[in-house]
């Protein structure tokens, strides 16, 4: 197959781009040359940000496929799918559950609400922008030849928004760790590399409309994932679990000082309790934790330990001090297992 790549040279679309060239797929990415493709696409250069013209590359050609994971402002991706329109067979948006008006209910399937959006918007919130992009996509391809991939959490090998490479590089470190419970909670994610195939699958085989692409409840628990980064690290970091109220009473920050982690509530049931079936039943599989762990150290060992980061994105994780503070605030004898 003949696939276009929007973007295609750091996390979710490297690894797109990566599956699509073991597959043997001819792969074109058009990106704006700030990182290097990689080896064995031809490359577009453009700037989506800069209008019609910034597209000037995309003017000729034809392709079976797109994948585009555009995330700001809806109206490039309306631009974009409009301008390939009748020189694409498919158009595959990698989406987020993000969509879903708030707060989604635990075991929120795709039939769930949806936050208002635009095709024609600018900068607007992540879920509305990502709506806008779902709108787009549709407006120009129609909806038997759109799919929404609905992700939730992403991790994995070229991760550029800081969770994973975070905790392995902490863990390292070694020594007492901060560690979220309850141990046992179970968590939803997706290996980047997982949501790559799978996408190209669905491609391949004509699949069209949402799909929430997350774990399936059950694959992985906090302990599970955080025990993964002791044994990829080797570091013989000593996991001290703390019940969640007590981090929350201590101002731990979910999600951001604490990545992957969320306390029992809404925001949990939101993040972590999707239904998967109707991508399950389309074929998704799922890596172990594991392994999404081990070959993200591997990664990020090659780099020296340190990840790249998308400067749109704040940056994850306790620093050295914060995390004395919030230690301290728990007191000698207020931890409790999770």
């Amino acid at each position: 197959m003949k696939l276009l790549m929007l973007g295609g040279t750091e996390f979710v679309g490297r690894a797109v781009v990566e599956d699509a060239l073991d597959r043997g797929w001819e792969v074109t990415v058009f990106h704006r040359g700030r990182h290097a493709p990689p080896p064995g696409v031809r490359s577009l250069l453009g700037d989506r940000t800069a209008g019609p013209e910034g597209l000037a590359a995309l003017a000729g050609g034809s392709w079976d496929a797109v994948v585009d994971t555009w995330s700001a402002a809806p109206s490039a991706v309306r631009d974009a799918a409009r301008l390939l329109a009748d020189r694409a067979g498919r158009y595959a948006y990698v989406s987020s559950r993000s969509v879903y008006a708030w707060p989604p209910a635990a075991g929120l399937g795709e039939d769930g609400p949806l936050v208002a959006g635009s095709p024609d918007d600018g900068d607007v919130p992540y879920g509305e922008a990502k709506r806008g992009g779902e709108l787009a996509a549709e407006a120009a391809f129609g909806a038997d030849r759109t799919l929404f991939v609905r992700a939730g959490l992403i991790l994995g090998p070229y991760e550029n928004v800081g969770r994973l490479p975070w905790w392995l590089n902490r863990i390292a470190r070694g020594g007492p760790v901060l560690a979220p419970g309850p141990e046992t909670a179970p968590i939803q994610y997706v290996d980047v590399r997982d949501l790559a195939a799978w996408t190209l699958d669905a491609v391949e085989a004509g699949r069209s409309g949402p799909y929430n692409l997350v774990s399936p409840p059950g694959h992985a628990t906090m302990g599970g994932f955080l025990d993964a980064c002791v044994r990829a690290t080797g570091s013989g970091a000593e996991l001290r679990w703390t019940a969640p109220e007590e981090l929350v009473a201590a101002g731990a920050e979910p999600w951001t000082e604490l990545p992957v982690w969320l306390p029992p509530g809404e925001t949990y049931d939101a993040m972590h309790t999707a239904d998967v079936s109707r991508a399950l039943a389309a074929g998704l599989r799922c890596r172990p934790v594991t392994e999404t762990v081990a070959d993200t150290w591997a990664w990020l060992e090659s780099l020296g330990g340190t990840a790249p980061q998308r400067p749109d994105r704040p940056g994850h994780g306790l620093s050295p001090e914060r995390e004395a503070e919030v230690v301290a605030a728990l007191g000698r004898g207020g931890r409790g297992r999770g």
